[in-house]
C-alpha cells in the first residue's frame, strides 16, 4: 500500500511539472501567433498589448487549454488499466 501511495505522489508531482511546462509553452506559442497576426493583419488601430491580452483572455477559455489537463487523466487511466490487467486478467 505504501508503494502505491509513493507512486501516486511521485506521479502527481511529475504530471504537475509536465502540465506547467506544457501550459507555459502553449501560452507562449499562442502569444507569438497573436503578435504575428497583429503585424500582418488589419487591427483597426488597436494597440498590440491590448490585442494580445484580449486574444490570451479568449485562449484561457478555449478547448485547447482544457485539453492540457489530459496530462493528469491519461496516465491515471493507463496505470489503472495496468493494475486491473495485472490483478484480474
Amino acid at each position: 500500500m505504501f508503494a502505491l501511495a509513493r507512486l501516486l505522489v511521485v506521479g502527481f508531482v511529475v504530471c504537475t511539472l509536465v502540465y506547467i511546462c506544457l501550459s507555459l509553452y502553449s501560452r507562449s506559442v499562442r502569444r507569438d501567433k497573436l503578435e504575428t497576426e497583429w503585424r500582418e493583419g488589419d487591427t483597426k488601430g488597436a494597440n498590440i498589448e491590448e490585442y494580445v491580452q484580449k486574444g490570451l483572455k479568449d485562449y484561457d477559455g478555449s478547448l485547447r487549454r482544457k485539453l492540457i489537463l489530459g496530462v493528469y487523466v491519461v496516465p491515471f487511466c493507463i496505470v489503472s488499466f495496468i493494475i486491473y490487467a495485472t490483478n484480474f486478467m
